[in-house]
């Protein structure tokens, strides 16, 4: 069962964590707290044994930088039991619950879970007891239990298609690719990740070297993939076309005249021509 109390800042260890702390958003929550308090406490699970403080941070690492920031020498927080993996799941948790996650964030975060979840509990797959075929109904089973509030899939649109969708970027997503369009509009365009993530591996690690010199996502893509060289007859064509266009606007009108004759399309053969020569005749 969970307890609140205040810890002093100086004994929470604070883990590797999968979202690191922007600074910025760390500041606007210090002024927030300054005028309005600190409204959510953190998170935080006992751990004695843990070097370098008695407690460890489990969920609100902005919360307790912007309490830092404010030299505020503890923090209101919210201790709950549970081992490692239950400490990470409980993150994930709140993170998924964030509006401002892009899509490749989400994708990693929702990876991330099913990984611990089955490093705990065992591979989901259908037909195991208290395990799910995928994603969507664990998290509904979870519901069920008390652990993951059930509006988490109509909130965070994590329905069958979507964790599928997600789940493709975060599997086939080279880590190169991740690091060269976090926090760029890439990162929250779920089409343009879904189409890199289908490129072979070397093909990405291309594309995350044109992304950092190159932002725009189709000139980008352009530089790993250019357009497929034309045959000896397709260039043999263009040539023609070109001599064709050039000698059209080198031609007296006669002259045009008697080429359009020629292929059916004179004022004879036609008479839409006919008519707007007439009607071209009478201006």
């Amino acid at each position: 069962m969970a307890e609140f109390k205040r810890i002093l800042i100086s004994e929470i260890v604070v883990p590797e964590r999968l979202r690191a702390v922007e600074e910025e958003h760390a500041l606007a929550i210090a002024q927030s707290i300054v005028e309005h308090g600190l409204i959510n406490p953190i998170t935080v699970r006992s751990t004695p044994a843990a070097k370098g403080g008695n407690w460890t941070l489990v969920a609100g690492a902005h919360r307790l930088r912007a309490v830092e920031i404010n030299d505020e020498p503890d923090i209101e927080a919210m201790v709950v039991e549970g081992d490692k993996a239950e400490a990470q799941l409980i993150e994930i948790t709140e993170n998924l619950f964030r509006n401002d996650l892009s899509v490749i964030d989400r994708a990693i975060f929702v990876k991330s879970y099913r990984d611990i979840w089955e490093q705990k509990y065992g591979k989901i797959e259908a037909g195991r007891p208290g395990n799910r075929v995928n994603l969507t109904e664990l998290l509904a089973a979870e519901a069920e239990a008390g652990g993951f509030s059930q509006h988490v899939a109509s909130r965070m649109g994590i329905s069958k298609s979507a964790v599928e969708r997600l789940d493709r970027i975060a599997q086939n997503l080279h880590p190169e690719v991740r690091s060269a369009v976090r926090g760029t509009p890439i990162a929250d365009n779920q089409s343009a990740l879904l189409k890199i993530a289908k490129m072979e591996p070397l093909k990405q690690r291309q594309a995350a070297v044109a992304f950092r010199t190159e932002p725009d996502l189709k000139k980008a893509l352009a530089l790993v993939d250019p357009a497929p060289a034309l045959s000896s007859k397709q260039v043999e064509q263009g040539v023609l076309l070109s001599r064709l266009v050039t000698a059209w606007e080198e031609a007296s009108e006669k002259t045009r005249n008697e080429f359009l004759e020629h292929i059916g399309l004179g004022e004879a053969g036609d008479p839409l021509m006919a008519a707007i020569h007439s009607e071209a005749d009478s201006d």
